[in-house]
């Protein structure tokens, strides 16, 4: 009897994650088949999916559509239009430009973090109950007594349709023919006659589609949350990477399994000190499979050309002296401000420093990093267990010791970033190190057992808010002191050749895996320190301040400002705090958004802007204007074309 109870449960859990796997399949079809279109993995499908969830949930609940048209309005409208729009708007001038996946994958997270910021100010930041399922009644009765939702069956179906279409679509038809050949070569498929715009557009409003499939999917089940939601569905990215960006069958099972697995953890109940480290792991399978699939997957995910530097576009080195100007004066002038305005400014020099390791580690070292809010928030909590007595073999320190052992201790962590880093670039670092941020979070910042009963104090003598602010100034002049020395000398010659060409540097003799950590330990402390403050600033360490998707929109911001500017670092922070201090929360992240999601016109960042040449590719020869050998390479490609519509 036992074990046939035993057995019933596992049955009974397996279909309970049929749910989420399910949800994470669909999410694994729509970014594969996205990336087999366009060669882009759309980093933004999770905010594609929490908007859509929103719009459906303002429908419903608010407007009282019925369920099914507001669903079909959604999914069969809004959200394939959505799709050829960021094609249309975002995507298809990085093409033209000839961008590389660095600043693909910019524009995204502009997309992203634009999304986020309009859902806030359309809806708020406070967590909303999901829209109904529109798939009531009883449980579907299974032999031996278990049961099977009929929304789970809905999406099991729809995963079963889709794969069927795609793989049909893409063998049978003439359309999945200049698919495959704009997948192999998007120019010469141009030169064929394929016209790869319309192909890319098709792609983007089938990914668009399958995000909002998702949004809907989920929606039943969660509190919506602006935040929240987008991370839940960029954890299910583990699913694609799994599939390297290609496989279906092997998104589907993927996706499946991990759903499934997620739901026979929640037997294990360890008693003890076990039990919170394993309930974060049963919540969290999808970011450990992320780390994971990110880790393994390497080089092969990472659609950066060997020696391309991370960003394309003239630099801007440190800016010049109106930069200076405008950056001392937005510092300086909170030292007039009062009460709330000034308490709110408070944050600006402490993630002006967060905002300088980004730029060591991307700006200089031409590596992308989406963790260093993980880094940030290590800082602030060390600080606190430190100061609170939490740190076995030592007493409750005042707040600059503290402090400065925290950075001294968070600095090596970044090593967990900068080791996977020797061998990757693009797209596969840019996977890794957001999930190493997000498992910070998730393992650490979100757990009770490390979080309860801080102390962050600031010391008697900065207990002022203003006093406190001169003492954050003259931290961030250190450590802008400390960056302007790294890209100075033969260092920063160093760090320079790295960036731009990464096999010329390794032929010069530059020292490239070293190089590579040093940036991102510097990094790390300088991220530590920055978090440390505004823990101290907020007296309170806030687990929402570090949250990954903050540090999408931290690393957005940089890029914008100029990742290569030290005063960007600066004036990115001064926009994310005064954007949102003097009007509403969102601005801020609907303001970089727009112009990260332009990117594509703006090589460089704001920062550029000033001494920018026109960096458009030349425009395509027409038809008549082709070289001899053009022609010919259109002819041949023409030739196989037909041969395989033949076929």
């Amino acid at each position: 009897m036992a074990a046939s109870g035993s057995l019933g449960l596992t049955v009974d859990l397996a279909l309970a994650g049929l749910t989420a796997g399910s949800a994470a399949a669909l999410s694994g079809i729509g970014l594969v088949v996205c990336h087999r279109a366009t060669g882009v993995l759309n980093i933004a499908q999770g905010a594609q999916a929490m908007a859509v969830a929103y719009l459906l949930r303002d429908l419903v609940v608010v407007r009282h559509w019925p369920v099914w048209p507001a669903i079909a309005f959604c999914l069969l409208l809004v959200a394939p239009a959505l799709g050829v729009l960021l094609d249309v708007l975002v995507y298809r001038p990085l093409q033209r430009r000839g961008a590389g996946p660095a600043d693909t994958m910019v524009a995204g997270l502009g997309v992203f973090v634009l999304l986020i910021g309009a859902v806030v100010l359309l809806w708020g930041a406070a967590p909303l109950a999901g829209a109904p399922s529109p798939f009531g009644g009883a449980p579907i009765r299974l032999p031996g007594g278990h049961a099977l939702r009929p929304d789970t069956v809905a999406q099991l179906a729809a995963i079963l349709v889709l794969a069927l279409t795609v793989a049909a679509t893409t063998r049978w038809t003439r359309f999945g023919l200049h698919l495959r050949a704009v997948v192999d070569d998007r120019r010469l498929a141009g030169l064929a006659g394929v016209d790869a715009d319309r192909v890319s557009a098709a792609g983007w409003a089938f990914g668009s589609f399958t995000a909002g499939l998702v949004g809907i999917a989920l929606a039943p089940y969660l509190l919506l949350d602006p935040y929240g939601l987008p991370l839940l569905v960029m954890e299910t990215m583990a699913v694609a990477v799994a599939a390297r960006l290609r496989s279906i069958p092997v998104a589907v099972a993927t996706g499946l399994g991990l759903g499934v697995a997620q739901a026979e953890l929640t037997r294990l109940r360890p008693a003890g000190q076990l039990l919170p480290l394993v309930e974060a792991v049963q919540s969290n399978l999808f970011v450990i499979a992320l780390l994971a699939t990110a880790l393994l997957a390497g080089p092969r995910i990472s659609g950066e050309r060997a020696g391309s530097p991370a960003f394309s576009g003239p630099g801007a080195a440190d800016g010049g002296r109106g930069a200076a100007a405008v950056c001392l004066v937005l510092l300086l002038l909170p030292l007039g401000f009062r009460g709330n305005d000034l308490r709110s400014a408070l944050l600006v020099p402490a993630l002006a420093l967060v905002l300088l390791s980004i730029v060591v580690v991307t700006g200089y070292g031409g590596q992308i990093s989406l963790g260093q809010a993980g880094y940030a928030g290590m800082g602030a909590l060390g600080t606190a267990l430190l100061m609170s007595g939490r740190v076995p073999g030592l007493p409750p320190l005042p707040a600059a010791p503290a402090l400065l052992l925290a950075v001294l201790a968070t600095a090596p962590l970044g090593l967990l970033t900068g080791w996977p880093a020797i061998r990757r670039r693009g797209l596969a670092l840019a996977l890794v190190t957001f999930a190493v941020g997000t498992a910070m979070s998730r393992f650490v910042f979100q757990q009770p057992y490390a979080t309860t009963g801080l102390t962050l104090d600031r010391p008697s003598f900065l207990a002022g808010d203003r006093a406190f602010y001169v003492a954050e100034l003259l931290l961030l002049g250190l450590g802008a002191a400390v960056v302007r020395g790294l890209h100075r000398g033969r260092l920063g010659r160093a760090l320079t050749a790295m960036r731009d060409h990464e096999a010329g540097a390794v032929a010069a003799g530059v020292d490239v895996p070293g190089l590579k950590l040093l940036a991102f330990v510097a990094g790390a402390a300088l991220a530590a320190l920055g978090g440390g403050l505004m823990g101290l600033a907020g007296r309170a360490f806030d687990a929402a301040s570090f949250d990954p998707v903050r540090g999408l929109l931290w690393f957005a911001a940089v890029v914008v400002a100029g990742a290569d500017s030290a005063l960007g670092a600066v004036l990115a922070a001064a926009l994310l705090i005064g954007l949102d201090a003097g009007t509403v929360a969102g601005v801020s992240a609907v303001a970089v958004g727009v112009l990260a999601a332009a990117i594509g016109r703006l090589p460089g960042g704001l920062a550029a802007l000033p001494g920018r040449r026109s960096a458009q590719a030349p425009p395509p020869l027409p038809p008549g204007r082709l070289t001899p050998a053009g022609r010919r390479v259109r002819a041949t490609i023409a030739a196989r074309i037909a041969r395989e519509e033949e076929r």
